[in-house]
Formats: structure tokens, C-alpha cells, sequence
């Protein structure tokens, strides 16, 4: 069957995510690597992702952890520094689909209050038809059920939906439910994969 709907991963994809890169300016790259070893920044952001409150989760964790309370309080408070830019190309593909009458859905681990802060600072993530959230489905990639739950809610078979992300494991979660996937590495071919499927011209993935 062919192609009716694209599924846009979020975070390196359509938005930079750089946590440690945020961290390297502000604390220097010695102390973030010193940072980074002894906390689990990205497992509580998981947790985040997971549906946990996002201040009680951070904050929680600098709070066990005196010695890097306030670098780790960042990752809170500075949120959306860590989540920028958008990366522009993505978004005018993202768009170039929606002109197309192409369905464009959203698959992404987020939190459910740090997407509110990401929509708020990026419209264009009010842009899909649907956002499959994994703090609001209480699974994320790549388990199974989040790509079900993307089935089920748009009414898709699986080899309708082209799914781009940048994590391969996220990748081959997909194309084991017959997903037709694209490990994200640049917008450029990305958009030479829309061209390559007839989504869009070449010139409307400009």
C-alpha cells in the first residue's frame, strides 16, 4: 500500500536537543562530564517522559544530589534553552506535507508539561493533525504500544505510515510493525526521502 500519512519524530528532528551541549556553556565541559557521570539527568528525563511532574521529578533528584543541586535545577528551569532551535528546514517539510493535504502526525517522548512549554515557544508543533505525547500515553519509544496506540488512534495500517526519528532503536521498533521508517540524520535527506516517495516535489522540499 502506499504512503498516506508521515510521522515526524520530535527532538532532533524537528527541534534541536542538546542537554549537554546547554551544560558545556554553562558549567564548562570537565564539570558537565563530571555532572553527567554521577546523575542521571537522562533518566529522570525519561521519567518526564514517562508522565512524572516534571518540577517534582528534577527537582526531586537535586535534592539527592546537594553537591550539583543547583546545575541540576537547569534542567528545569532552563528547559526550553536545552530544547532549541527549531531545526528550520524540518519545519517547512513538516509544512510542505500539511500544503500537500498530507496527514502529519507527531511521535514523541515528552513530558506533558514540557510539550505545553515546547508548543508555547514553537507553533508549528500545533501543526499536526494528531500528537501521539508519551507522557499522555504512559509508554514511550520504542515499546510497542506507542506505536500501537498511533494505529488505533489515526485508523492506519502500518505500511500507510513513513516514520522519521532519529534513534534507531525508535527506528526498528516501526519497521518491525511494517512501518515504512527513515533514521533522521539532516533535513536534506529527509527531504530527498519525501521526493524519492512522490510526497512532495523537489521543489517543495526546498
Amino acid at each position: 500500500m502506499s504512503i498516506t500519512a508521515v510521522v515526524f519524530d520530535i527532538g532532533r528532528v524537528l527541534l534541536e536537543w542538546e542537554p549537554e551541549r546547554f551544560y558545556d556553556r554553562l558549567i564548562g565541559e570537565p564539570r558537565r562530564t563530571a555532572l553527567f557521570k554521577e546523575v542521571d539527568l537522562h533518566g529522570a528525563n525519561l521519567d518526564v517522559d514517562r508522565g512524572h511532574p516534571f518540577r517534582e521529578t528534577i527537582y526531586g533528584l537535586a535534592d539527592k544530589h546537594p553537591d550539583w543541586a543547583e546545575e541540576i535545577r537547569h534542567w528545569h528551569d532552563s528547559w526550553i534553552k536545552m530544547a532549541s532551535p527549531e531545526i528550520p528546514h524540518s519545519v517547512r517539510l513538516l509544512r510542505a506535507l500539511k500544503a500537500k493535504g498530507v496527514p502529519v502526525y507527531a511521535l514523541t517522548n515528552f513530558g506533558a508539561e514540557t510539550f505545553v512549554i515546547a508548543q508555547t515557544h514553537y507553533p508549528f508543533l500545533r501543526e499536526f493533525d494528531q500528537a501521539f505525547v508519551s507522557a499522555h500515553l504512559r509508554c514511550i519509544k520504542p515499546d510497542a504500544e506507542i506505536y500501537a496506540q498511533l494505529e488505533q488512534g489515526t485508523g492506519r495500517r502500518p505500511d500507510e505510515l513513513l516514520f522519521t526519528d532519529d534513534r534507531p532503536e525508535n527506528i526498528t521498533a516501526a519497521a518491525v510493525r511494517g512501518w515504512k521508517t527513515h533514521l533522521f540524520d539532516q533535513p536534506e535527506t529527509w527531504a530527498a526521502r519525501l521526493v524519492a516517495e512522490g510526497l512532495l516535489t523537489e521543489e517543495e522540499a526546498q
